[in-house]
């Protein structure tokens, strides 16, 4: 690998700023704890990149220990590069596992053409991911979904799915078997782009997804943009939203008792537009 440039002042406060929305994450949702051994599943991407290297940053000063391996899957799409990742990883010294197993194949028989592949994918990935991390002694997944994938889940449950829930910062497996971490829950997309170019990742892209646009994420992900253009702050506001849930407020009788007295007064004083 070539020698990166000197960073610039600029770079140095986007760095800094990542690591501590990350740290903050990781402190606020308890994500990592002492000896913990942490899976960081890299996909090539900007976000998975920026994960492991915000980690190897914070692990370096961190007040507890705890271990990464960085695993990618490789799924056998054609035209792969699969020396990139293992060239990237053994440079940078860090313990890593390459799983091999053909889910493209299995996703290209399975799915009709212009229906959109990623459940079954995601699926796919999550299986082998699961199975590599119950083998291996790992505590902690960590995954680089960010706070745009987290706002736009939200709305495509909403929109496609009659469901007010989104991806979580932490969550246990349904079978109580992996706990999962986000800890770039609290940092932009936007962000996360101008760190990976700064960095000079080796991206590699997705050939499965990647080039599907009639996905509904897409559409999520540009009308969040347009929101976003019109008024600036809007998707930390909705993301803030997540983090401030009035559940006597919603409609959901399972987490609030309807059959109890009205609410208060109090309670009613920070709704708008009623």
């Amino acid at each position: 690998m070539s020698a990166l440039p000197e960073p610039s002042n600029n770079f140095r406060r986007l760095q800094a700023r990542l690591r501590g929305e990350v740290g903050r994450a990781i402190e606020d949702f308890a994500m990592i704890e002492d000896g913990d051994r942490v899976m960081v599943c890299l996909s090539g991407g900007k976000d998975s990149y920026t994960l492991l290297d915000i980690l190897l940053s914070l692990k370096r000063s961190a007040p507890v220990r705890f271990e990464l391996v960085a695993v990618n899957l490789d799924q056998k799409q054609p035209g792969f590069p699969a020396h990139v990742l293992p060239d990237y990883l053994t440079a940078l010294g860090v313990p890593f596992h390459i799983i091999e197993q053909d889910t493209y194949s299995v996703v290209k028989r399975v799915i009709p053409e212009g229906k959109t592949m990623c459940g079954l994918c995601s699926r796919l990935r999550r299986g082998a991911l699961y199975r590599y991390a119950a083998e291996n002694g790992i505590t902690k997944i960590a995954l680089g979904h960010h706070r745009d994938d987290i706002v736009q889940t939200l709305f495509l449950n909403m929109f496609f799915g009659g469901k007010l829930k989104t991806m979580p910062p932490k969550l246990r497996s349904e079978d109580g078997r992996h706990i999962v971490i986000r800890p770039l829950a609290y940092v932009a997309e936007s962000d996360i782009e101008r760190y990976a170019k700064a960095r000079q990742f080796p991206l590699i892209p997705c050939s499965l997804c990647g080039s599907q646009e009639n996905m509904q994420r897409v559409e999520i992900r540009k009308m969040l943009h347009e929101w976003e253009a019109r008024y600036p702050g809007r998707t930390e506001s909705i993301f803030s939203s997540l983090r401030n849930v009035v559940p006597s407020h919603l409609a959901d009788p399972r987490l609030h008792d309807f059959s109890l007295p009205g609410t208060s007064e109090r309670g009613d004083a920070g709704i708008l537009d009623e």
